[in-house]
């Protein structure tokens, strides 16, 4: 172990010795009986996988032993397994139970996680008194269907409500108890209208939620509801038979029946959105309609898109409002407007839907940006497009940064080199003894070490609320000293003046990757920054579909790959740090290999399969940042450009003088080139 880890083990053992004390350390509130900061060294996770097991499989007598002896010995892991104690008996508990529970874990994300949870038990109970009493103690404030019961108390009270319920309702994707209450009393209370459950239920539609679905729906008659649920299946009946028959109900059915048809086949339902009936629909509703048509025609990358998209809009301007639709819809009508016409693009159409997004959407990076571009692509040639060029240069100086994706490109466009940031004065003693006294932190950093990862994440993160760039600076170097690295990178990308690269794109195991990596042919840069993204250097990571170690392969993917390089194979391996890595990084290499050396499409591969980019380049030649940015799928669309951008960095903390993101993107994408050789069909 490092000099620096020998110091930081000393300042923890004087951390317990100080809490174990009752002495209280600055910055903190003085900790209570098994809330002492500790290392994972010295403590056993034999009683934490005890009460973990109990919990599991829902043993209360056996989990309540757990915790009366985790209390007992001041474990410092007691205030987890007591959370999950009374979790298991939370519909028994009365406040007075509660109550105490705040008190043994003052200030700790349990009690922050456990009033979420009984917050949520008394809403269900229909508890207001008691929700009212507890509700504004609750910190962290990210539970929608609780903002829903508190809008619902306020209604009560008699305050106007309307507005923020309705956002609230809207902007929830999935059904739950506390927003469906809500929109329902408002409803019969006549503060909801039919026209807003409408609303709602295009946009259930939209994302194919279908509890939502059939929450929107109980609010209409039994006929009605009928109606609206038989048009996930039956749709096709609905536009069939009864498309031609009259009244604003009738129209809102025809439309979500249009919308499932979107969903299918957007070609055919713009037959069928071009029908004598279907024009019969009132302005905003046949807007809607085309609107998802051509949502679902951009995201299988379809050159009509930007066609259906522009009759939407002209439908829309008869009707004589501002369209409601959802910024996802408006982000795909942005994207749709980047690719028509071969990649030409219609600059209109773009300043349109970006127009259209809500505030917080248009703020958004990637629109600022090709905002800027299509400004500046489509200003008139000469001294009368002068004003509107330097209306485009001043929004890409805004953006342009060393760091994010967008940011690099913006630098990229206008030639500037920026210098990376400064890194920042070296952590005090004082200010690394604050971190490692920190009961959440470290308790964090136990959970995670002793497998529950998912626990000692929130932990970790509720911990960081508030800190100030230096304690976020030293969080993030007590995680990095752990070897914890995903939870160093998670502190440090969250300070906002002083930035320490070191911390947010470390290179652990650095000899292991520029071997490997040098010796089949592949940029270290362009592995650090896929391992940064995949797994954040955690070696024993594991994805819910499967994928597995630091490289995140897949073990068929291992096994293809293993056998191609002539590699022995065991599962047991996919964790192995150095067996991981020689696969990841062959396989990387024979995606990259197998579409001509462009990162952006490798990248892609990586994330999606190779089949799905192969079918993504196809069409007209692209400039390859709107290749990028009209990818179907949000989460490989983020990946790529993560990808990307994080590359660049640790190309120039790897010693390039000059790395631009232009560089590793590329300049253009399309069809693969007569002249190229075959794809790899086989590569999984």
């Amino acid at each position: 172990m490092n000099a620096v880890y020998e110091v930081a083990r000393g300042l923890t053992l004087l951390a317990v010795l100080s809490v174990g004390a009752g002495i209280a350390l600055p910055g903190h509130a003085q900790p209570v009986v098994g809330t002492m900061a500790s290392g994972a060294d010295g403590v056993s996770p034999d009683l934490l996988n005890e009460a973990r097991e109990a919990w599991r499989l829902k043993d209360r007598k056996r989990l309540a032993a757990a915790s009366a002896a985790a209390q007992a010995q001041q474990y410092p892991l007691a205030p987890w397994i007591d959370y999950w104690d009374l979790g298991l008996r939370l519909n028994e508990l009365s406040p007075t139970d509660l109550e105490a529970f705040y008190q043994r874990w003052p200030g700790s994300y349990v009690e922050d996680r456990m009033r979420n949870d009984w917050l949520l038990e008394l809403g269900r109970r229909r508890d207001w008194t008691s929700f009212a009493r507890d509700y504004p103690r609750f910190k962290m404030n990210d539970d929608r269907e609780l903002s829903c019961y508190a809008l619902l108390i306020e209604h009560q009270q008699g305050v106007d409500v309307r507005q923020r319920a309705l956002a609230q309702w809207l902007a929830q994707r999935d059904g739950d108890d506390g927003c469906q209450l809500l929109a329902s009393t408002l409803l019969e209370a006549k503060r909801f209208r039919e026209a807003d459950v409408w609303l709602k239920l295009r946009l259930s539609f939209e994302f194919n939620k279908p509890r939502a679905i059939k929450q929107a729906a109980a609010m209409f008659k039994r006929g009605t509801e009928l109606d609206i649920l038989g048009l996930q299946e039956q749709w096709q009946r609905y536009l069939a038979r009864r498309a031609n028959s009259n009244g604003r109900t009738h129209s809102e059915l025809a439309t979500l029946a249009l919308l499932r048809a979107a969903a299918v086949d957007p070609a055919q339902a713009a037959e069928r959105a071009s029908s004598d009936w279907a024009r019969r629909l009132p302005a905003d509703l046949a807007a809607w309609a085309w609107a998802q048509i051509a949502r679902q025609s951009a995201f299988k990358l379809q050159p009509e898109a930007a066609d259906y998209y522009e009759h939407a809009l002209k439908l829309q301007a008869r009707a004589g409002a501002a369209p409601e639709w959802s910024d996802d819809t408006l982000a795909w009508a942005a994207r749709s407007a980047l690719r028509a016409d071969a990649g030409a693009g219609r600059p209109a159409l773009l300043q349109e839907a970006l127009k259209l997004m809500s505030a917080n959407e248009q703020r958004e990076p990637q629109w600022q940006y090709w905002r800027a571009r299509s400004l500046m692509n489509s200003a008139t040639q000469g001294a009368a497009g002068d004003a509107q060029r330097q209306q485009a240069r001043q929004l890409l100086q805004a953006l342009a940064s060393p760091l994010s994706f967008y940011g690099k490109l913006a630098a990229d466009e206008l030639a500037l080199n920026l210098p990376l940031p400064p890194t920042p004065t070296p952590l005090s003693t004082a200010e690394r003894s604050a971190a490692l006294a920190h009961p959440g932190l470290n308790r964090g950093l136990m959970m995670i070490a002793m497998g529950a990862r998912s626990e000692g994440v929130r932990e970790w993160n509720f911990s960081l609320r508030g800190m100030s760039d230096r304690e976020l600076l030293a969080a993030a170097d007590l995680a990095c000293q752990r070897e914890a690295w995903d939870r160093c990178i998670n502190a440090s990308e969250r300070t906002r003046n002083e930035i320490d690269l070191a911390q947010r794109f470390p290179m652990p195991y650095r000899a292991e990757v520029m071997a490997k990596a040098r010796e089949i042919g592949l940029d270290p840069a362009y592995v650090y920054g896929l391992i940064r993204q995949e797994s954040r250097f955690v070696t024993d990571a594991r994805s819910h579909v499967g994928a597995a170690g630091l490289m995140q392969v897949m073990p068929a993917t291992a096994k293809w790959t293993a056998k191609k390089a002539g590699i022995a194979y065991r599962p047991e391996l996919m964790t192995d740090r150095d067996f991981n890595l020689r696969i990841g990084t062959q396989y990387l290499k024979l995606v990259l290999d197998d579409f001509g050396g462009s990162m952006p499409m490798a990248a892609a591969a990586y994330n999606a399969g190779p089949n799905r980019p192969r079918r993504w380049r196809e069409g007209p030649l692209l400039d390859a940042a709107i290749w990028a940015e009209t990818i179907p799928f949000n989460e490989t669309r983020d990946y790529v450009k993560k990808v990307l951008s994080n590359a660049t960095v640790y190309a120039r903390l790897m010693g390039a003088e000059r790395a631009t993101l232009r560089e590793r993107l590329g300049q253009l994408i399309g069809p693969r080139e007569a002249s190229a050789p075959q794809s790899n069909q086989d590569l999984p």
